[in-house]
């Protein structure tokens, strides 16, 4: 595996909620190749994060940049234009808190799951697959009628479609499934179709919200094993809000923890794991109470 190297950057990211501070101050980065997980109790401002990340939310304050090393380079360009994309030095640079949602998944390839799945019920599994695939389907089409005459190149990309579909049933193990109705799979099985459609787009960067949530622990197992076969066989980033504890600490490289909107550590799950103050915040004890926690755990 190559060297990681910087993909996105938050700083000084902060969003407020008329007199409420959802989240404050926080700087953090996201990798190339690894997965990064952002823990923290309920009501920590995870999901806020994610949606400024996604452009659901204008935050108040702060910079996020995605950025693309193109090919044969590691350098990262911080140049900026007032578009939001740059293409400088190999390399390109997209403002995230200057784009509205539909650039940041189309143009900055950030991809994205929801707590609550959000699969199309009553298309088939297969069908879920092609939907994720719309944008270079149309462009093949010219966006006329020539897509349903299949005349130019609209064939061999929706043949391809079909192909990159195929081949994500396969990597999911429910290709045998692929004519039947999405909401008829099991929850679980449900929870890795998401992640298979998100990976359809083609991300740089796949943002789960929770793909652990309901899952029982064979469930858990197998999705471990198809978020680490998602960074190891394709490279791609991950960055993941998650309760279960198991699921982080057995599959993060890196993890930001977040208190009442504001980060209070960053590093790897070993150092995570023995950080008092991370111990404190799970536990629900003030911050004067941390020697207590530290001498109850031994640290």
């Amino acid at each position: 595996m190559s060297e990681a190297i910087t993909l996105l950057k938050v700083e000084h990211l902060t969003m407020r909620f008329g007199g409420l501070t959802a989240v404050n101050d926080l700087s953090f980065e996201a990798r190339t190749g690894e997965i990064t997980a952002l823990i923290g109790p309920n009501g920590a401002g995870k999901t806020t994060v994610f949606n400024c990340i996604t452009g659901f939310y204008k935050p108040t304050e702060g910079r996020m940049a995605l950025i693309h090393p193109l090919p044969d380079t590691d350098q990262l360009i911080a140049d900026t234009t007032q578009r939001g994309v740059s293409s400088i030095n190999r390399a390109s640079v997209h403002l995230l808190e200057r784009m509205p949602d539909f650039r940041i998944a189309w143009e900055a390839k950030i991809a994205r799951t929801f707590q609550n799945i959000r699969l199309f019920s009553g298309m088939t599994v297969l069908e879920n697959l092609l939907v994720a695939q719309h944008n270079p389907l149309m462009i093949a089409s010219g966006f006329t009628f020539l897509g349903v005459l299949g005349i130019g190149g609209y064939k061999a990309r929706e043949k391809q479609a079909v192909e990159k579909a195929k081949f994500w049933l396969e990597k999911i193990n429910l290709i045998h499934r692929a004519d039947d109705p999405a909401g008829d799979l099991p929850y679980g099985d449900q929870r890795r179709l998401e992640i298979a459609r998100a990976m359809c787009t083609d991300p740089v960067l796949l943002c789960l919200d929770e793909p652990a949530a309901g899952l029982n622990p064979r469930e858990s197992l197998e999705l471990n094993n198809l978020l680490l076969s998602i960074r190891a066989d394709l490279g791609t980033a991950l960055l993941l809000i998650e309760h279960d504890m198991s699921v982080v600490m057995e599959i993060s490289d890196h993890v930001v923890v977040l208190d009442y909107g504001t980060k209070i550590a960053d590093g790897t799950p070993q150092e995570i794991q023995a950080d008092p103050k991370v111990i404190a915040a799970y536990l629900g004890v003030d911050d004067e109470e941390v020697a207590a926690v530290e001498a109850e755990v031994g640290l």
